[in-house]
């Protein structure tokens, strides 16, 4: 899957069973890698995808012909980033990556996906659970500082990143 052409385009309505075959296989690595309290109950399911495609947020990435990842892109504010236990690298708008997911781990498919968001925002922010120990070092590798804890509407906290064309660490 590394050597294939890889693109990006808009989620369609006819990729949602792909895209929900993704979403569970990237439980099943957390599970085995330790995550087990992310993206539990379903999440994310077919309800948060259809709204993602609704506002036209929700992208996939192809190798060659084939989806080989999914993820949410908008600039947009999110309400969780408003207070966070810690410091952004800066207050202006940002890209915002959700729901990061791919058919096989450790193949660049998401590391593709982090790159293509950063080419079109160059001020991205991102968060994920402390548990997610491979998210964590794909965001470390490319480049994403670690700004602190933030918490969601549900309570539950989530640690944030943020990429920035002024700061690299």
């Amino acid at each position: 899957m590394t050597d294939l052409q890889k693109t990006i385009r808009k989620a369609q309505p006819a990729d949602t069973e792909r895209i929900l075959a993704i979403y569970e296989t990237a439980r099943a690595y957390m599970r085995s890698t330790g995550n087990p309290g992310q993206w539990k109950n379903g999440y994310p399911g077919r309800d948060q995808l259809a709204r993602d495609m609704q506002k036209g947020s929700s992208y996939v990435c192809l190798a060659g012909d084939c989806i080989a990842g999914t993820f949410y892109f908008a600039v947009e504010n999110e309400p969780s980033y408003a207070s966070i236990r810690g410091a952004w690298l800066n207050d202006e708008p940002y890209g915002l990556i959700h729901r990061l997911a791919v058919a096989v781990p450790k193949c660049g498919i998401a590391a593709f996906c982090l790159q293509w968001c950063f080419a079109a925002v160059q001020n991205i922010r991102i968060d994920t659970h402390r548990d997610n120990i491979p998210m964590r070092h794909l965001l470390e590798k490319h480049g994403f500082t670690y700004c602190g804890i933030i918490f969601l509407a549900d309570g539950s906290e989530r640690l944030a990143y943020q990429k920035t064309a002024d700061y690299r660490s």
